[in-house]
């Protein structure tokens, strides 16, 4: 294997909630998970009864990850169903990214189960990669109690692609030489960034592997695709253009989704949760001490057909109603009023450098006896949105809502997971006070 001047890993939990939920479980000396057929399942009550993660027993009937628990339940009668313990999961992925950090020069968390790290130059350390990559999967299991998958390659990109082969508790390479051999074979559907209905458009065109669409003429893919046909001819060719390891900000962007215990068919409860979304994400950039400049919406109808639209703003920000009022625009622009099942607020290029563009229309005056000054609205806002956030740290996230969520069934803080790591947060900073 040729010398390579970037190491890139990807490491990714394998079946992560029902590993760490099969370790909670354990440690209270009940059976593990892992060996039965048994997945983890959202609350069905609640309509968030899709399965979050399965064991392997599980997945030889068919059940896959997403899918409603009761088709599950079809598949296998005998299927074990349990619930999450959130809690239990961020100190899991924290003891996981800790770990990493003590070989890894560089560790972007890309999710709560997975991390991408930089390697490069490491070689002298601790041998060649793929051997220590074999070394790492293990001390994971031994130090941790659960099993990861490893891909390494020179970009982010392939090092994924290679970390989603043959699982679990595996190491693979996916270096440029390789793509002919292990990428181009692959189905189009398992392209990163190729969804269902993108795959089922590529079909349409003829094109089924990814090596056909490596092949294809990207003016071909524009036509049709518009930039994302030029974004999925990139990476079928092994090209990062859009994941790149960045190793100033640790984390490049937040979001939140949720799926809801009913259709949503009207535009004013669409708002309101894109406004419970809005709260979490920008309670957790500020929470980092960190600005965003782009922010997206994205939805899941009843028939399970995705959409999504972003736009860049003007100036950066870290302000929940920037974020929530940009986020219904482009839900307006967006929603076709078929019924929604899901909809998530996301934002990127997360930064620490503040910029802002000023408005016209965003300066107010305030006149006093003695002066007259022009504030930013956005100033002030950021600064009330600081004093919510200390008094929620405080008095918890409850003590605080907007008047629209009194008597509302809908959360103010829509987070599920994120909930989780916020209280984690809270409890670790009243600690360290």
């Amino acid at each position: 294997m040729a010398n390579h001047d970037t190491i890139i890993f990807h490491i990714d939990v394998n079946s992560a909630f029902l590993s760490w939920e099969s370790l909670f479980r354990i440690a209270r000396g009940e059976s593990d998970l892992r060996a039965a057929a048994a997945v983890i399942g959202g609350d069905e009550a609640a309509r968030h009864g899709i399965v979050l993660a399965k064991s392997t027993l599980a997945k030889s009937f068919g059940i896959v990850t997403g899918e409603p628990l009761m088709r599950a339940r079809q598949k296998c009668p005998g299927l074990i169903v349990a619930s999450p313990h959130y809690d239990h999961f961020v100190q899991c992925s924290a003891a996981f990214m800790e770990l990493l950090r003590k070989y890894a020069p560089v560790v972007e968390q890309y999710s709560i189960d997975e991390a991408f790290c930089d390697m490069t130059g490491c070689e002298k350390l601790y041998g060649q990669p793929a051997a220590f990559a074999h070394s790492l999967k293990d001390e994971i299991y031994n130090t941790l109690g659960f099993t990861v998958n490893i891909g390494i390659s020179t970009n982010r990109l392939l090092a994924k692609m290679a970390s989603d082969f043959e699982k679990p508790n595996k190491v693979h390479t996916l270096y440029p030489d390789e793509i002919s051999k292990k990428l181009w074979v692959l189905p189009v559907d398992e392209l990163f960034f190729v969804g269902r209905s993108t795959a089922s458009r590529l079909h349409t065109l003829g094109i089924h592997t990814i090596g056909e669409l490596a092949r294809t003429d990207v003016n071909i893919l524009k036509y049709h695709f518009k930039k994302h046909g030029e974004v999925i001819y990139d990476y079928a060719n092994g090209r990062d253009v859009n994941i790149q390891t960045d190793h100033r900000t640790a984390n490049k962007g937040y979001g939140n989704s949720t799926t809801l215990s009913y259709d949503v068919t009207d535009r004013q409860t669409a708002h309101r949760i894109l406004l419970s979304l809005s709260e979490t994400v920008g309670a957790r950039i500020r929470s980092d001490n960190a600005y965003i400049s782009v922010v997206s919406v994205n939805m899941t109808d009843c028939e399970f057909n995705h959409s999504s639209r972003q736009t860049t703003l003007d100036s950066s920000t870290n302000i929940t109603e920037v974020i929530y009022e940009t986020a219904c625009k482009l839900f307006d622009a967006c929603w076709d009023h078929t019924p929604l099942r899901l909809i998530g607020v996301s934002t990127a290029k997360a930064g620490n450098d503040k910029y802002e563009q000023y408005s016209l229309f965003d300066m107010t005056a305030h006149a006093s006896s003695e002066t007259s000054s022009a504030v930013s609205k956005n100033e002030r806002l950021e600064k009330l949105n600081f004093a919510i956030d200390k008094i929620r740290g405080k008095f918890g996230e409850d003590s605080v809502k907007r008047a629209c969520f009194v008597d509302s069934k809908q959360s103010h803080m829509t987070g599920g997971i994120n909930k989780a790591k916020r209280t984690n947060q809270k409890t670790s900073s009243a600690k360290n006070e």
